[in-house]
């Protein structure tokens, strides 16, 4: 198996938002075009986009489109009932003609072939196995999906995968079915699967615990938000050393390594600042990190060849970056 590295973020686009629909209860789907009908970037299966949607205002979404299709980027978002502002505004204030800055595609979820995939969707999270599962099709790959939600109406393309895919999707609103059974999907590994899972933070960390006696590099997985951590909060303060920019900055407990950077007037392209979204990825040259992220696999943080600057920090007393 080969994994894929992560698309690095291209320069951000003016785009307009041709439609705008309902997909489910509180979901709408975005499909973004060139206003001039340009040609979009290039993407693959699992990647995002950055909305754009106010100077502090940047949220990522998956793209559930055709990646074949050059003409259109669809997102799907759901109204959130505890939104920090950004999917209420997608769904109260954006309209169908206005201009949407988009950054990306990035793709820290790769679909890594495979002969066989059980895929994991719970909510919303169901939207970047769409062109994950089109893709294991066209490659002739057996797959499954199991698709959690909290009721029928509520969970996106529902319909349309239980009609395209009936002997493979197999649906579970909550409120018909109860909760995923996850020991009966997990609970003994499957020689040549890989897991894919994507959804709330209470299904992923039930997964990964199921899936903890799965060979290394089994399950992958894509999280809305960063994963909790006790150490968190204990820091101490590092030296790092700018390779191209010639400065050396100290990096105070109360700082992150982007702010330290950005003060001494080196910009680097960052949106979620928690660890999710993956646009300040940093190439690290030496140096131990002490990964703080919810992207790498353990595998990939060993290899501290890389790093996201707005929560890791160093394991060491002086890093050396790629700035």
């Amino acid at each position: 198996m080969t994994l894929t590295r992560p698309q690095r973020t291209i320069a951000e686009l003016e785009l307009t938002l041709l439609r705008k629909e309902p997909l489910a209860e509180g979901v709408v789907r975005l499909s973004l075009a060139h206003p001039s009908g340009e040609r979009l970037p290039a993407w693959e299966p699992g990647s995002h986009i950055d909305l754009v949607l106010g100077p502090d205002l940047v949220r990522q979404y998956s793209l559930c489109g055709d990646p074949r299709d050059t003409s259109l980027l669809h997102v799907a978002v759901l109204r959130e009932p505890r939104s920090r502002g950004g999917s209420l505004y997608v769904h109260d204030t954006l309209a169908e003609g206005d201009t949407v800055r988009v950054g990306g595609p990035r793709n820290h979820f790769p679909l890594v072939d495979s002969p066989r995939y059980l895929f994991i969707a719970g909510g919303i999270g169901i939207t970047p196995f769409l062109p994950m599962i089109a893709t294991a099709e066209r490659r002739g790959a057996d797959w499954r999906l199991v698709y959690g939600g909290r009721s029928l109406a509520t969970m996106a393309y529902a319909g349309q995968l239980a009609r395209d895919h009936p002997h493979r999707v197999e649906l579970c609103p909550q409120d018909e079915t109860g909760l995923l059974d996850l020991d009966g999907l997990l609970g003994s590994p499957a020689p040549g699967t890989l897991v894919y899972c994507c959804g709330p933070e209470p299904l992923l960390d039930a997964v990964e615990r199921r899936c903890a006696t799965w060979p290394k590099g089994a399950l992958h997985i894509e999280r809305f938000t960063p994963k909790s951590r006790e150490d968190a909060a204990s820091s101490a303060s590092f030296e790092v050393e700018l390779s191209r920019s010639g400065m050396t900055v100290t990096v105070p407990p109360d700082k992150t390594v982007l702010q330290a950077v950005e003060e001494v007037g080196v910009q680097v392209l960052s949106s979620c600042q928690e660890g999710t979204c993956g646009t300040c990825e940093t190439t690290v040259l030496d140096g131990a990190v002490d990964h703080r992220d919810s992207l790498l696999t353990p595998a990939e943080q060993a290899r501290n060849d890389t790093m996201f600057i707005c929560v890791s920090r160093a394991a060491c007393p002086r890093l050396v970056l790629d700035l």
